[in-house]
């Protein structure tokens, strides 16, 4: 079990971490028709929306109550109201996701109750929209948190409670925020492959990676429908992805009694194998051939990958789901994870890190303890302490923004295992046309 040590500094120097807010959001944006709303100030809303529009590379539909500093003193109930009503009649969602800040969660409002009275207000016609609230102040967690949050938060407010008749075809899938949009596109390809039904909860695929438009659609478009989420309790079988969902799958087994299976990652032979076994057994039938193929492709990836990679020095930076991910898979191929820094030391998914210790820090903890590497995994924050170290990056997690493409790059199962072998040993290979490491400025300089 890796032992964690916890942040010491007074300030953070190159954040690694993003706030709950965002998260909450970018679940929310997997929802069909959904509109997030950050209940704060104009400013928490900007600095989440500059983020995901540079790494989604085009723009996002999210909003604020827009708190100002008297607000701030006396309550933001008005101003959560008025949002509500001016929203629904103007956009016509079927989901409001309220993703709560430090501003309004330092004065220990009763948003819930807010909520309620503002649903009152809007037009008789419109009261079908969905609210959900996330409660997400910035000063604790990060992205995991959040979106954990929001996906426990519509599970709790929108699935009929109750035991209901089980279709032995439908399967439900709470993915986790390290997941990109291949990798939920691929994971749906492959449950459908068994004959399955997958019914995704949030389902980034469709939200917040939409197809160009003639016009601005100010909701998302595409994701997991309302009534889908309404009724995954007639499912067979949960598959939740990361230690992230597991309160998300423990609250719908609560209201629906629909067991959960959890995997802490779906990239690498093991644990694609798992997930393999566990839609042959569901579906009582054995595995398609493409996907009995794609395994013979990662093993034979793997004999070729082993040879760049086994005994590389590897420091990683991320979220701690997409950490277990990242620092497994490395493991496996024979790397050395000789720095691992992560956002928040509450997750159980840093006891099962192949590692010694976990810095929950920021990324000049890791640039000072990745001095030795061969290798750094992190966002693209990290770019600045790779080109100072002389040592290549490799960009994972959340934003990547000077980078295309980043949401369309497979991780999961044994394609996208495949993939990041072949990206990997890549890197590692082009090593030797960096340029040296700076030397440090002499005292005085």
């Amino acid at each position: 079990m890796a032992r964690i040590l916890t942040q010491t500094k007074m300030a953070a120097i190159n954040p690694l971490k993003s706030s709950q807010p965002l998260g909450a959001a970018l679940a929310f944006l997997g929802v069909d028709g959904a509109l997030p709303i950050l209940h704060g100030s104009q400013g928490c809303s900007s600095f989440a929306l500059v983020l995901l529009v540079r790494h989604f590379k085009h723009m996002v539909p999210l909003q604020t109550t827009a708190m100002d500093q008297i607000a701030t003193v006396v309550g933001g109930a008005e101003f959560l109201e008025k949002a509500l009503v001016k929203l629904k009649a103007r956009t016509w969602p079927r989901l409001i996701g309220i993703c709560t800040t430090a501003v309004a969660e330092t004065r220990d409002e009763d948003i819930a109750g807010d909520i309620f009275n503002a649903k009152g207000a809007g037009p008789r016609g419109r009261i079908d929209t969905e609210v959900v609230l996330a409660r997400t102040p910035e000063f604790t967690g990060a992205v995991e948190e959040g979106w954990s949050k929001a996906v426990t938060a519509m599970i709790e407010a929108i699935t009929r409670p109750g035991t209901q008749d089980r279709d032995p075809a439908k399967v439900v899938i709470l993915p986790g925020s390290n997941m990109t949009v291949a990798d939920v596109e691929h994971l749906r390809e492959t449950v459908e492959s068994f004959g399955l039904t997958p019914l995704i909860l949030p389902d980034v695929s469709g939200g917040p990676d939409e197809a160009v438009r003639d016009r601005w659609i100010p909701i998302a478009r595409g994701g997991a429908k309302v009534e889908h989420i309404r009724d995954l309790g007639a499912a067979t079988q949960c598959i939740a992805v990361g230690e992230q969902m597991r309160r998300s799958a423990e609250t719908l087994q609560g209201l629906t009694g629909l067991p959960y299976v959890m995997f802490g990652s779906l990239t690498g032979l093991i644990n694609a194998d798992r997930l393999a076994w566990l839609l042959a057994a569901i579906s009582r039938d054995n595995a398609p051939i493409a996907v009995r193929r794609g395994r013979m492709q990662l093993q034979e990836a793997m004999l070729c990958g082993h040879f760049h990679l086994a005994g590389k020095k590897v420091a990683i930076a991320a979220e701690p789901d997409q950490l277990v991910q990242f620092a497994q898979f490395f493991t496996d191929m024979g790397a050395v994870i000789t720095a691992v820094v992560t956002t928040t030391g509450d997750s159980k998914a840093l006891q099962i890190v192949p590692t010694d210790t976990v810095k929950v820090g920021d990324l000049g903890d890791l640039e000072q303890l990745a001095a030795d590497a061969d290798l750094l995994v992190t966002h693209s924050h990290g770019r600045q302490a790779a080109e100072r170290l002389a040592v290549p990056l490799m960009r994972v997690g959340f934003p990547v923004f000077d980078r295309i493409g980043s949401q369309h790059k497979l991780s999961i199962f044994y394609r996208g295992t495949r993939d990041m072998i072949f990206e990997v040993a890549n890197i590692v290979q082009g090593t030797h046309d960096l340029p040296p490491a700076r030397a440090p400025p002499e005292p005085g300089s």
